[in-house]
């Protein structure tokens, strides 16, 4: 599982229902992640209601049109992602998961409590070091039901928007990011290729 937990936006089933209690089970298995001084900050929003799912949807376009009216270029030399065939397909995934966000059947939003604003790099780290096991230990769990998510932060250029539509607490919470849930047309994921992995481990010094 570990290998084929995907990203999964294009073999999303939106016309199977998702039970409540299975994804309400995932979450018991991700509540065992560890975390920060066992403090346990994070809480999760999960929306099935249809009008709300559509209202996010629209928020999270918003996001993608902040997104794409920034500079996608460092210093003016060079694009921040390459235009390969690999790129091109993820970009095609993504603007498919614009299209059809609202018919995901459940929308999953985890929160940490706190702001990050300005906060030192130190305190950025112990937050999402907090989280982050939480989430993917959910998205493995999802896996193992025969689900899939994907891990989407555009709708967080709108942070605030998505709060008020959620009732989301914006002055002590931070979101994290926004989780389609829905079972998967098939489970044949195949493992990543990351066949150049190796330039990345370092021993002793950089």
């Amino acid at each position: 599982m570990l290998t084929t937990t995907r990203t999964v936006r294009k073999r999303l089933d939106f016309h199977r229902p998702v039970e409540r209690a299975v994804v309400e089970e995932c979450l018991q298995l991700a509540f065992q992640a560890p975390n920060g001084s066992n403090l346990q900050q994070y809480s999760w929003v999960l929306v099935d209601d249809r009008d709300t799912r559509a209202a996010m949807a629209e928020i999270y376009r918003g996001g993608l049109i902040d997104q794409v009216s920034r500079k996608f270029d460092l210093g003016g030399e060079k694009p921040a992602y390459p235009n390969t065939p690999a790129q091109q397909r993820i970009g095609a995934s993504v603007m498919y998961l614009h299209d059809h966000l609202e018919e995901v059947p459940v929308l999953v939003v985890p929160t940490i409590r706190g702001r990050l604003d300005g906060a030192s790099i130190f305190n950025q780290a112990s937050l999402w070091g907090s989280v982050l096991p939480a989430v993917w230990s959910f998205m493995l769990a999802l896996r193992t039901r025969g689900l899939g998510s994907a891990w989407t932060t555009l709708h967080l250029h709108r942070e605030q928007e998505m709060a008020e539509l959620l009732g989301i607490p914006f002055d002590r919470v931070t979101q994290t990011g926004l989780f389609p849930v829905a079972y998967t047309v098939g489970t044949d994921f195949n493992p990543a290729d990351r066949s150049a992995s190796g330039a990345a481990i370092r021993w002793n010094h950089w």
